[in-house]
């Protein structure tokens, strides 16, 4: 298992040469996600960030959305006792509270298959509008879709094929890595389903 302390968040987002983004590349990518499920018409405002590290995404919704409420979840020791988050990891983490977006970013690679798979279905129990996924499958990671100097070894690498299993009983996929939860009162389009 992966040590999440000072040094791994120092390397992968304090160290210039080997950051995987910046503050920048979220803020773009929260706009393009607050944009997108406007236009969807799944109303913001609540939000659970399920491995949130320093809370980059904390920081963007400030900025664009100060409105949304913002829970982190964080299974960091390191990262809970500096920003106060909710010390849990994915698949354990429960809630009775719905939130409008979970955000789960670069965390189920970390999990072993029986984690994996009850992280998302936890997320399900909890989403009642969307869920912005972003997790490397096997074939990005062979296809060299990944900057791999930019990108930390993955513990788990699973195909799209498996992935689309576990989320396909309770989200929608519409692209851009968000999926809408079953549940949600959201009319689509048929081809914004993908």
């Amino acid at each position: 298992m992966q040590q999440f302390n000072q040094a791994y968040y120092q390397h992968w987002y304090g160290n210039a040469k080997t950051r995987a983004f910046t503050s920048a590349d979220k803020v773009r990518q929260a706009r393009f996600v607050l944009a997108y499920l406007e236009q969807l018409g799944v109303p913001l405002k609540s939000v659970v960030d399920v491995g949130c590290g320093l809370g980059h995404w904390r920081d963007a919704l400030a900025k664009l959305a100060p409105k949304l409420r913002y829970t982190g979840v964080e299974v960091s020791p390191f990262a809970c006792a500096r920003f106060g988050w909710i010390q849990a990891s994915a698949h354990n983490f429960t809630s009775t509270r719905q939130y409008d977006l979970v955000i789960c970013q670069h965390v189920l690679q970390h999990l072993n298959n029986r984690d994996c798979a009850r992280a998302l279905a936890n997320m399900a129990t909890y989403c009642r509008g969307a869920l912005l996924l972003e997790v490397a499958t096997k074939e990005d990671w062979e296809g060299d879709v990944l900057d791999k100097e930019r990108t930390e070894a993955h513990d788990y690498l699973r195909s799209v094929k498996w992935y689309r299993k576990q989320l396909d009983p309770h989200f929608v996929a519409v692209g851009g890595g968000l999926f809408l939860a079953r549940s949600a009162d959201v009319p689509l389009f048929s081809l914004e389903r993908i």
